[in-house]
């Protein structure tokens, strides 16, 4: 008898599904990870010289953001792809359009060499990031959380998620290395480009990877029965329009639940080196090296998040984050101050573990928002457009509000609002933990064993 679409498969499959998601999802955060470390450090100055260091950073990270705005546009094109075609296929692609990319950057002429060409270059590049990127999320999640059982997704669908600190780890890491064996003369004249140049080796031990798993059976199946009303005369609007009018609150559900987890995850990263680097002036190397500790935890804590997910809920955990942010905002940059580095990289690290929290249960609590034929594109849209007003304009706002006010007071306000905004997000959204993703439907009750006291879970996209 044939195995149900949802039903767990062998132990060695779903590992190798989260093998190749997690290896893919690193490469891909470690190329537009890069990006935001050199914009912080050597963009400003090669790129968009400046009389002033912080005009220069501003400029540098509005390149940055530009990235981010490419995202929904990526989100919605792969997810209506993803979800006619497969999750594996766009995959593949996203990983080769993003690895491209970045090693080109590497080769890019300087503004020195060729004036304002070598900006506009380097915004193009940037966009084709943003576009693979946007489609990369959406994908990678979907396809663990549709091998996976129900009972453990939010510990499998986790792995994908630890990739963004484990490519910010890879791009630090190799940022850190280069800082401690060149001169800033030299890494500013042509080590910065050797990381850029080590994405097309990435990219080809990620294709490998990914080539090797198959395609979700929760699509399959579901591509299965659309063939079946299809030939019944029977036709679909597109994914995205089917999201727009069926499945808008489950959209504004994803982005509130993103937003505060978003904006905090590129202030205590990337706007992170900007604080520490030209306001506290002391050396970028302490900024790697704090990011550095706090990523590895970060990488770790991920899907032990998404494993009390399962025991407990989405939405608990994720509370805990998001209030636990909110308060430690006005902290963070009080420890920043001390310019002591094991206490920055204490700072930095507590961040990431509440930040982990609110990362480590989203996978599986957007996948489980949406049906299989629209849940490519429900998903990618819901986190992408989080994306644009959270983490694309995070280290613009707070550069500016820095440069403005001199102080972190204001930078703590704005991210504590911005955790408040997920946490009522959250308290007012349903629990999803336990869903059978290959049912579709309005509404649907979870097991008894599965929710414990939780509610109905929505099942509309």
């Amino acid at each position: 008898m044939p195995a149900s679409p949802t039903a767990p498969p062998a132990p060695g499959s779903i590992k190798r599904v989260v093998a190749a998601s997690l290896v893919g999802t690193t490469i891909e955060w470690y190329d537009f990870f890069l990006y935001g470390s050199a914009a912080a450090l050597v963009f400003n100055k090669l790129f968009f010289p400046s009389s002033d260091p912080l005009v220069g950073t501003l400029l540098a990270f509005l390149t940055y953001a530009v990235g981010f705005a490419a995202r929904p546009l990526g989100g919605i094109v792969f997810g209506h792809y993803g979800d006619r075609i497969g999750r594996k296929k766009l995959l593949v692609l996203s990983l080769l359009m993003m690895g491209g990319a970045t090693f080109a950057m590497g080769l890019l002429p300087t503004h020195a060499a060729i004036g304002a060409g070598a900006p506009v270059l380097l915004t193009v590049l940037r966009l084709v990031q943003g576009f693979a990127l946007g489609g990369e999320w959406g994908g990678a999640v979907l396809l663990v959380s549709e091998h996976g059982g129900d009972k453990h997704r939010g510990f499998w669908a986790a792995w994908p998620q630890a990739g963004a600190p484990g490519g910010n780890l890879l791009a630090t890491g190799v940022l850190a290395l280069l800082a401690a064996v060149q001169s800033d003369a030299a890494f500013l004249a042509w080590g910065w480009r050797i990381p850029f140049l080590l994405s097309g080796v990435l990219v080809v031990f990620g294709l490998w990877i990914r080539l090797s798993v198959s395609e979700s059976p929760v699509f399959l199946e579901a591509q299965r029965r659309a063939a079946e009303d299809a030939a019944a005369g029977l036709k679909e609007k597109p994914p995205v329009v089917q999201v727009f009018r069926d499945g808008w609150r489950q959209v504004l559900t994803a982005i509130g639940t993103r937003l505060g987890e978003n904006i905090s995850y590129y202030i205590l990263t990337a706007f992170l080196l900007v604080y520490v680097t030209s306001h506290l002036k002391l050396p970028k190397s302490d900024a790697l090296n704090a990011v550095l500790i706090g990523s590895a935890v970060h990488f770790v804590a991920i899907p032990l998040w998404g494993a009390l997910s399962d025991r407990i809920g989405r939405r608990p955990v994720t509370l805990i984050g998001a209030v636990g942010m909110a308060g430690w905002a006005f902290a963070f940059f009080a420890l920043l101050d001390t310019r002591s580095f094991p206490v920055i990289a204490l700072a930095v690290t507590i961040g990431l573990l509440l930040h982990g929290a609110m990362y480590g249960p989203q996978a599986a609590f957007i996948s489980e928002m949406f049906d299989t034929k629209v849940r490519y594109s429900g998903a990618s849209m819901g986190s992408q457009l989080a994306s644009i007003i959270g983490g694309a304009l995070a280290p613009i706002i707070a550069v500016e509000l820095l440069k403005d006010y001199g102080s972190s007071v204001p930078v703590s306000v704005y991210l504590c609002l911005a955790a408040v905004v997920t946490a009522l997000t959250v308290l007012v959204a349903r629990e999803t933990r336990g869903r059978d993703l290959a049912q579709d439907g309005p509404v649907a009750a979870v097991p008894a064993q599965a929710r414990g006291r939780h509610d109905s879970v929505p099942l509309g996209g």
